[in-house]
């Protein structure tokens, strides 16, 4: 396990600050204002980006890499060409620092999870003033976080957009976790 290079970085922070904005600073602050505070960092293992505490990675240290399967929450991993890919892994720390969102009718709900783009007649409400190609995070009505993807469309175009429009393409749903679960967390 080890740190990222300064390229795997602006790889990593560009396409988090895509779904939480200036809220990405508040990832890898201080825990509290103590001298000796402790922090999370990012740790790549086989291709994977980890989020540890630092006091944990340390401790990882004395393990092989061989040995060492996984440590942390894993983000998502790096592509062969250097592009970062989110899992879905990464929603609850990018639901808990979203900049905008999108909240699913409960008729929208199943759709989405088996894969599909949301639709305009799904849409329950949205988050004001979301850009195109924007990164959104995915909600039920009850504010269960269920996904995250890419608008489609600005929200003010995605108002006078019909019915069937695809408002939000979908990049990753809780229902990975049991499409893909023979590769989800492979180590190869």
């Amino acid at each position: 396990m080890r740190p990222l290079t300064e390229t795997e970085t602006q790889a990593l922070f560009t396409k988090l600050a895509n779904y939480t904005g200036n809220s990405l600073k508040n990832l890898i602050a201080p825990l509290d204002n103590s001298p000796n505070s402790d922090r999370y960092v990012f740790r790549i293992q086989n291709s994977r980006c980890y989020y540890v505490r630092l006091s944990l990675a340390n401790l990882a240290t004395s393990i092989s890499r061989d040995k060492l399967l996984s440590l942390g929450t894993c983000l998502g991993k790096f592509t062969k060409t250097g592009k970062f890919r989110l899992h879905i892994t990464a929603l609850p720390h990018l639901a808990e620092h979203a900049r905008y969102k999108i909240w699913v009718k409960a008729n929208g709900e199943m759709p989405f999870l088996y894969g599909g783009h949301i639709v305009k007649a799904h849409v329950g409400r949205w988050s004001e003033d979301c850009a195109e190609h924007q990164g959104v995070i995915v909600y039920s009505m009850n504010d269960t976080p269920l996904g995250f993807g890419v608008t489609a469309r600005s929200t003010q175009e995605a108002r006078r957009l019909d019915p069937t429009g695809i408002t939000c393409f979908r990049q990753a749903d809780c229902g990975e976790y049991l499409r893909d679960e023979d590769s989800l967390f492979a180590t190869n």
